[in-house]
């Protein structure tokens, strides 16, 4: 088919939420005795568990209680005056490689991902910076495709601990817990050293944390309403924060976007000399067939067609993540401008055919299948509940929400209504979270008394998910969607076995 288109202080009114934020002491859920069955689930992907070494871990610990101590993620001021002081007297380790730097509101992490593969691919040592992380807090820092080790995070921060704390006394508030992980990323990246970063913000753009850095190839995934708050109401107000990331002289990556969104990312192109290349012009995907495991396509970049690309991850929008991530790549390496001529074919098969996305529609359980997913705004519910009906042939689908109280849940649940027979309400550990019974007094009233159950406990609702999916019988094809928020999605995913 195609689908080429022609906290202390009035200062802190101006604080930002995010979705990013979670308790760093709360990434990883005690389980106590109760861990539910994985029956047959699928193989790992790279999540990292928790180091086995006592002494590694009582150190991640250590250094995990400290991030706590600072601003949180749901604190933050919109600028980047502290992290500037902190790059300058760390010598600039920003400065030191080439980045591909991404914004939008959703889709950024698997597009980084698939960057990173197809980077890698091509013989680059790569370093990955993505938030907010599934179960651990070292996901966040990634060197060649897999999550920098818990050692080595801890070494990191102990080397850069000092010059945190000289700037911490000479700025009125102290660095916040993102800034010292972004300040992290880039030093290691320093270190390593990498070859090309690929850094997705925190939030919005021009004040992020990470916009201290100036990004060859700037991505934007599609922007539609989140934070609207803080951002904007509108996709164009939401995109003069996010094309911030646009710098001089950048090639801009730009996913299909509404059309106010795209003339503001448009006009700041042109205000810096940036090119532009647009999904469904310049790029795009030519067609998608649903596969076993995942979905093959025929991707337009750059430098020509790529055809029968498989890629391992359910949905529409996950194809035109791999658009975008495609032509960042040809963009980085030149093509469509230096040189005419599109990357080696197979190099980008393989690259694509080794992508994972963990808590991205990923199935952890089989008899009845459990498939996780962190969509936790109406767009991306509305995506995956498309990608669902699509890949899975569910007779009866159970839903397991658990969102956060910032966040827009009547219209997370109004996106799931149509898929889920039933949905079971519930909330996890971050303070963050939407209490239970609030979630399900709005659940009430989208799906009715009849189809919504409140288990407040994360593994009681997945106990009684899967009860009401297994009534289908083991091959009548009754399945569970575990949905909400990415800490929800980690947090159950540590309870299945997958961690």
């Amino acid at each position: 088919m195609s689908e080429l288109p022609p906290d202390d202080s009035d200062r802190f009114d101006e604080i930002v939420d995010a979705e990013t934020d979670r308790d760093p002491d709360l990434a990883v859920i005690e389980a106590g005795s109760r861990t539910l069955r994985t029956q047959g689930g699928p193989p790992q992907t790279d999540v990292p568990a928790r180091p086995t070494d006592p002494e590694v871990d009582k150190a991640l610990r250590e250094v995990e209680a400290e991030l706590a101590t600072r601003w949180g993620e749901t604190k933050l001021e919109p600028s980047v005056t502290r992290i500037a002081a902190l790059m300058d007297v760390l010598g600039e380790p920003q400065r030191a490689y080439p980045s591909i730097h991404i914004t939008g509101t959703n889709g950024k992490t698997s597009t980084a991902r698939m960057i990173e593969a197809l980077l890698g691919a091509f013989e680059l040592r790569t370093g990955r910076y993505t938030s907010p992380h599934v179960q651990s807090i070292t996901e966040r820092i990634s060197l060649d495709g897999a999550s920098i080790s818990a050692e080595r995070f801890v070494e990191t921060y102990n080397d850069i601990k000092p010059y945190i704390e000289l700037v911490d006394s000479q700025q009125e508030f102290r660095l916040s817990f993102f800034e010292v992980l972004t300040a992290m990323a880039y030093a290691a990246f320093a270190d390593a050293p990498v070859d090309v970063a690929v850094v997705e913000v925190g939030m919005g753009g021009s004040w992020d944390a990470t916009n201290v850095i100036d990004g060859d190839v700037a991505v934007v995934t599609p922007i539609d309403l989140d934070h609207t708050d803080r951002l904007g109401t509108t996709p164009g107000e939401i995109a003069v924060e996010k094309a911030g990331i646009v710098k001089q002289d950048a090639t801009v990556i730009m996913a299909q976007q509404p059309v106010d969104a795209a003339q503001v990312l448009l006009k700041k192109a042109v205000e810096v000399d940036a090119t532009v290349a647009r999904e469904g012009l310049e790029f795009g995907v030519v067609s998608r067939q649903v596969a076993v495991g995942g979905q093959l396509l025929t991707l337009r970049g750059l430098g020509g067609e790529y055809a029968e690309v498989f890629l391992p991850l359910h949905g529409a929008y996950q194809a035109h993540n791999a658009a975008v991530a495609l032509a960042a790549v040809e963009a980085f390496f030149g093509v469509g401008s230096q040189r005419p001529q599109p990357l080696d074919f197979d190099t980008v098969r393989k690259a694509f055919a080794s992508v994972a996305s963990p808590g991205r529609l990923e199935v952890v359980r089989r008899s009845p299948t459990v498939v996780l997913d962190a969509a936790h705004n109406p767009a991306g519910a509305r995506a995956t509940a498309e990608a669902v009906s699509e890949a899975f042939d569910f007779s009866r689908l159970i839903g397991v929400v658990g969102a956060s109280g910032d966040k827009n849940a009547r219209g997370l649940l109004e996106a799931f209504e149509p898929i889920f027979a039933e949905v079971v309400i519930t909330q996890n550990s971050s303070h963050r979270a939407m209490d239970a019974d609030e979630l399900a007094g709005i659940a009430v009233e989208v799906f009715g008394e009849d189809r919504v159950q409140v288990e407040p406990r994360l593994d009681d609702a997945l106990e009684a998910a899967i009860t009401l999916a297994e009534e289908e019988g083991e091959y009548a094809g009754g399945g569970v969607l575990v949905t909400g928020s990415v800490i929800t999605v980690g947090e159950a995913r540590l309870l299945l076995g997958r961690g």
